[in-house]
């Protein structure tokens, strides 16, 4: 499958998010204990920083069908109702993804008027809560993507992450000696 360069800058800002807070942490760590000195806004920029990562990281799972659901009942049903349970649950999602982005950009726009900087930080706090509606808007996109393929009949159903299938695919790629089977690799 070829990525857009969109999703190719998805996967890149992700990956520097995890690398940063890493590195900064890293850091820290060797600041405190081996010089006795600590940078007073590490922890509040890596917890702005896991924020994001966590934040892009929830459109990113439904792109890459990684989230985890319940999903027993839609396998039971026939092709045409899983699609109208699917296009159901996809058009449900794009409703309550609007609504946390207009709760995001409510709350973001009071945050901008209070004008309050971070603790540690010298930025205002609205800028990194900003975040909240990136990612809302990109989950928007994200489940009115998925709709479409339900739509278009590319896809039947929502895809989410299997872990039985996968643990099940493991096996199977690693003979008796996949994870479970109680044997020493």
């Amino acid at each position: 499958m070829r990525l857009s360069w969109f999703e190719r800058v998805e996967e890149w800002l992700i990956a520097l998010l995890l690398a940063a807070m890493t590195v900064i942490t890293f850091v820290q760590v060797v600041a405190r204990y081996v010089f006795n000195y600590s940078f007073t806004s590490a922890l509040e920029l890596t917890t702005v920083l896991f924020a994001w990562l966590i934040f892009l990281g929830i459109p990113y799972g439904v792109r890459t069908g990684s989230h985890i659901g319940v999903d027993a009942l839609v396998k039971a049903l026939g092709p045409k109702s899983a699609r109208v349970a699917g296009a159901t649950a996809a058009a449900l999602c794009i409703v309550y993804s609007v609504i946390l982005l207009v709760g995001s950009w409510s709350y973001v726009a009071k945050m901008y008027d209070i004008d309050i900087t971070m603790e540690d930080l010298p930025i205002p706090q609205w800028a990194p809560r900003a975040i909240l509606l990136a990612s809302f808007a990109l989950l928007v996109v994200r489940f009115s993507q998925v709709l479409y393929r339900i739509v278009s009949g590319r896809e039947i159903r929502l895809h989410l992450g299997d872990e039985a299938a996968e643990l099940l695919r493991q096996k199977d790629l690693m003979g008796d000696e996949g994870p479970g089977s109680g044997k020493p690799r």
